[in-house]
């Protein structure tokens, strides 16, 4: 279940994010959203320490999946581009909690 509360943690703070973008960019209205979102991904993720998943794995696995994901959405929302470069940062953030999580199995 820690995975769980982790993975709708993850996509309630990519969706806080990109209602954070909507709220500068435009309508006032989405800080609600921001709001909302950041409330429940850091509850969630507190569910998923609780629940017992360790703090570096929990935090990098967040940090490494939002990175990606807000990307992406990024491009694909508000046309923003992903260089090669991000593209390889990405990857080895990705390397790197891979690396964490097999160095505490």
């Amino acid at each position: 279940m820690a995975w769980v509360f982790l993975a709708v943690a993850i996509i309630a703070e990519v969706a806080a994010t990109l209602s954070l973008k909507m709220a500068v960019t435009g309508r006032k209205a989405w800080y609600a959203a921001v709001a909302a979102g950041y409330l429940v991904a850091i509850g969630l993720l507190s569910l998923a320490l609780d629940a017992g998943l360790g703090l570096g794995l929990t935090y990098g696995a967040w940090a490494a999946a939002g990175v990606l994901l807000t990307t992406l959405a990024g491009a694909v929302l508000f046309a923003e581009r992903v260089s090669r470069t991000s593209a390889v940062g990405i990857a080895l953030v990705i390397t790197g909690i891979a690396l964490v999580k097999w160095g505490t199995s």
